[in-house]
């Protein structure tokens, strides 16, 4: 029977179908680059997740690993070196398109909470500290109607537009490498520049990866309307993390909202303290119905793979 390493608690009908057809061993906490390699070298199979450290120092160490297929759970993988695994023999998979709204879901928890001040209002609530209601008290920003951009038009920038457009009557704009048909009408703008200088609300949803790291950097945050509200759901990486807390604290723009942050699960003191920013733990994809179809996903690639078939989500 293979051996499959599963590196964080998953689904239990998908942990129940995975312990029926391979030997699993069930971990409990991100693995180091160090554990990551020993488990290259202990395992046939894993199933990792974000902040498993794949890197090409933990391939290198493992030499000529025994797993052969590392199924991730995420549609992102930019904490394994695809490169390196493929060097290796390792065939890397993803789990795409299950978490698309669920994902543009949070994108909107975002945007209207960091627009309408929801964070500050339950925090004042909770605290006891409301006094009533007042006609200045706490005057957030109109959704409806503004303009929405949208950086990455993949399936969940195409999801979020939609939201937009057909729930708010917001113009789509976006900024992607390639044209893309999101079936309304949304206008592709040729600079990153001219997306942040137009748009009320920026929405982050590229990938991962060594392209978009710092794709967010102070010159974009700049061009920004003051009133403008930027919303990251892609990695925490592709923004410049002290610039966007430097333009937060000075009122540059009006607000931000964040469900990913460049070193989770760090969030920085400064970032914590500002009551202009909504923070959320990474909810991205954080619903039972999600979550439990990721797992499934992941685990029938890796079921492909022992089979002898190629996996449908191969990304490497």
């Amino acid at each position: 029977m293979l051996k499959l390493l599963i590196t964080r608690p998953i689904a239990q009908p998908v942990l129940d179908q995975a312990r029926a057809r391979f030997d699993v061993t069930l971990g409990e906490a991100p693995l180091s680059e160090e554990e990551a390699s020993s488990a290259l070298t202990a395992y046939d199979a894993i199933l990792p997740t974000l902040g498993d450290a794949f890197t090409a120092a933990a391939f290198d160490r493992a030499g000529t690993p025994r797993t052969r297929i590392l199924g991730n759970f995420g549609v992102g993988y930019n904490h394994i070196d695809v490169a390196a695994a493929a060097a290796a023999g390792v065939v890397v998979t993803n789990t795409p398109d299950v978490l698309t709204d669920a994902t543009a879901d949070i994108g909107w928890t975002l945007i209207l909470a960091a627009a309408r001040r929801a964070g500050e209002g339950e925090r004042l609530v909770r605290a006891g500290q409301w006094g009533g209601f007042g006609p200045q008290s706490l005057l957030g920003t109109h959704v409806t109607g503004k303009v929405l951009g949208v950086v990455g038009m993949g399936r969940i920038g195409q999801a979020v537009a939609r939201r937009g457009h057909h729930g708010f009557g917001m113009d789509v704009i976006y900024f992607n490498r390639s044209e893309k048909d999101a079936g309304l009408p949304a206008r592709q703008v040729d600079t990153l520049r001219d997306l942040m200088v137009q748009a009320d609300f920026v929405v982050v949803t590229v990938p991962g990866g060594a392209r978009t790291t710092k794709l967010i950097d102070a010159d974009a945050l700049a061009a920004m309307k003051p009133g403008g509200i930027f919303v990251n759901i892609s990695r925490g990486e592709v923004v410049d993390e002290v610039a966007l807390i430097d333009a937060l604290e000075r009122g540059a723009i009006a607000g931000a909202g964040l469900d990913v942050y460049e070193a989770e699960p760090h969030v920085p003191e400064r970032l914590r303290a500002l009551e202009n920013c909504v923070l959320l733990p990474h909810l991205g994809s954080a619903t039972v119905e999600t979550r439990q179809a990721m797992g499934q996903m992941a685990l029938d690639n890796i079921i492909s793979f022992a089979e002898g078939r190629d996996p449908r989500q191969r990304v490497n």
